[in-house]
């Protein structure tokens, strides 16, 4: 066995042991708030968000969780939030592509954390972006209390959902909500500006007080069934519009609501007919090295992506730190800008170094956006970068300027843009790459990603140096022990703070996928993306 075939099987070998891992943690979330809880909905005649969710969807359709990991390792003072407490997904209903979102009554009574929230907002965003259908599955107890002051009153927060309901409706995006458990106080008004609201009876309740705070408010004794039941609210207030005898019931009615609604313009994508890879895509594993910093050659991960395992390169022998590539990924046209993890000579014989962003790299990436953007072509960014090339050479030679033309270019594109941040993805190149900053439509990360102002060996030693500068000034003189113990601490906490966990769990990227599944991730994206219309491309002022 040659070396190449012996590291090759160690990356594979790495790989696999991580994808099990995001397996094991994908079950236990996926369990929510555990078998007890799930048997009391039952008992209560109802179904989970997830036995919902499936219920609702096409069967055998590919499905995009979006969020599986909000809320990971946070608010455990509180017992934890699987999954934010609520599940989003895009997925089909007759064919037709929506956004579901579904409270998970098994998690605090399906209550609203921070990160639920956020997550909310998430899938707004999705529906409004890409004009799909938004279904909404409530089932709530309302704001968690004990941490109000982090949910109720920004920009971002609760509110903003109410605000996007009207937003959503002056554009022409089909919302329908179903009350399929508590909705109560600024809850109420989700489903209520909604195009359309169903009820369950005996189940769905909607009113903005309580039973008790009714009674403490104004002193009347009331029931819930009484106060904001099916009945009272579909045949005496008329706030919902379809009364329910069961889950099974209403999610049949959604579905043949969804099958009644017209088709709009889409955007006119190119696809043909799709043509696996040439090269065998489970050999993807093989290809990224354990530790994410040694050279390896980035194609060989996009032939096992791209129809065919063909690539049409744009500017092939200039900026050779950034890969532009025309290729199909499922049928569809795309444009990908990828980092190179190669060290390679440029036009003066200077040696570059993979994943690092040079003038000519940013140039050429530049131009290549704004030439997807003119030809009406999705954009796919993989994401293995350290950042911009720095020093005297790099500064005389203008590579902020450079970089901020390829910021511009991406900042301003129109056509969608799908982020997979496979490798490091840090500093201003997660910016450029297309980060979640920069609004693509869908962003995933392997479970190899480390997003972050920089490495944490890097940045332990500035702040190490930083630290020691600071006792030296005091005049105190640390030994060579403390400072080793001092980078160590910076650095295991900044290591866990880049990992692809930690930054999915702040939903600052959408899933973290297991690398087969980045081809039908691609394709997902851009389906969805098909349904809205692309923009006009201007991108303003650029230096030259």
């Amino acid at each position: 066995m040659t070396k190449e075939e012996i590291e090759f099987n160690r990356n594979a070998d790495h790989m696999g042991l991580l994808v099990s891992d995001l397996r094991r943690k994908l079950d236990t979330i996926q369990d929510g708030g555990g078998q007890k809880r799930i048997e009391r909905e039952h008992a209560k005649g109802k179904m989970t968000a997830r036995e919902r969710i499936e219920a609702l969807l096409d069967k055998d359709a590919p499905v995009f969780e979006v969020g599986a990991f909000a809320g990971y390792e946070m608010y455990e003072e509180h017992g934890g939030c699987p999954a934010g407490g609520v599940i989003v997904v895009v997925g089909k209903i007759h064919g037709r592509s929506c956004v579901v979102v579904a409270n998970d009554a098994t998690v605090k009574a399906g209550a609203w954390f921070p990160i639920t929230g956020k997550k909310n907002l998430r899938a707004q965003e999705i529906a409004m972006e890409n004009h799909l259908p938004i279904i909404y599955l409530v089932d709530s107890a309302g704001v968690f209390l004990p941490m109000q002051d982090e949910i109720f009153p920004d920009k971002e927060h609760f509110g903003r959902i109410f605000r996007n309901n009207a937003v959503m409706s002056s554009m022409g995006i089909p919302q329908i909500a179903a009350i399929m458990g508590s909705c109560v106080a600024g809850g109420a008004y989700l489903p209520i500006m909604s195009d359309e609201a169903l009820i369950v009876d005996q189940t769905g309740s909607i009113f903005l007080a309580g039973p008790y705070l009714v009674k403490a408010a104004i002193g009347e004794t009331v029931d819930k069934e009484t106060l904001g039941g099916a009945t009272t609210q579909s045949e005496i207030s008329g706030v919902t519009d379809y009364k329910m005898p069961d889950d099974k019931t209403c999610l049949e009615t959604i579905r043949d609501l969804v099958d009644k609604m017209g088709e709009k313009d889409r955007a006119g994508f190119s696809r043909e007919k799709p043509v696996e890879p040439a090269k065998e895509v489970r050999e993807i594993h093989g290809f990224l090295p354990e530790g994410g910093s040694k050279p390896y050659a980035m194609k060989e991960i996009l032939e096992r992506i791209v129809d065919d395992s063909k690539l049409t390169y744009y500017k092939e022998g200039y900026g050779k730190t950034i890969i532009c590539a025309y290729a199909r990924i499922d049928g569809w046209a795309v444009g990908i800008v990828a980092n190179d993890r190669q060290v390679v000579k440029n036009a003066s014989g200077e040696m570059q170094f993979g994943g690092v962003i040079y003038s000519d790299s940013a140039d050429k990436a530049a131009r290549f956006i704004m030439n997807c953007n003119q030809k009406r072509i999705p954009l796919v960014f993989f994401h293995d970068v350290t950042g911009f090339m720095v020093g005297t050479r790099s500064e005389h030679g203008g590579i902020i300027k450079d970089g901020a033309k390829m910021v511009n270019a991406v900042a301003n594109s129109t056509v969608p843009k799908i982020t997979v941040v496979i490798g490091n993805s840090y500093g201003a190149g997660n910016y450029a790459m297309c980060g979640k900053a920069y609004d693509p439509r869908f962003i995933a990360a392997w479970p190899t990603a480390k997003i972050a102002v920089m490495g944490g060996s890097q940045a332990a030693k500035v702040l190490t140096q930083i630290q020691v500068s600071a006792m030296k000034k005091k005049g105190e003189e640390p030994d060579p022990k403390q400072e080793e113990e001092l980078f160590e601490r910076i650095k295991n906490k900044y290591d866990a703070q880049t990992s692809a966990y930690y930054a999915a769990a702040r939903l600052w990227v959408d899933a973290i996928i297991e690398p087969v599944d980045t081809r039908q991730f691609i394709s997902m994206g851009i389906e969805a993306a098909s349904h809205a219309s692309v923009q006009p491309f201007n991108v303003g002022v650029i230096q030259t």
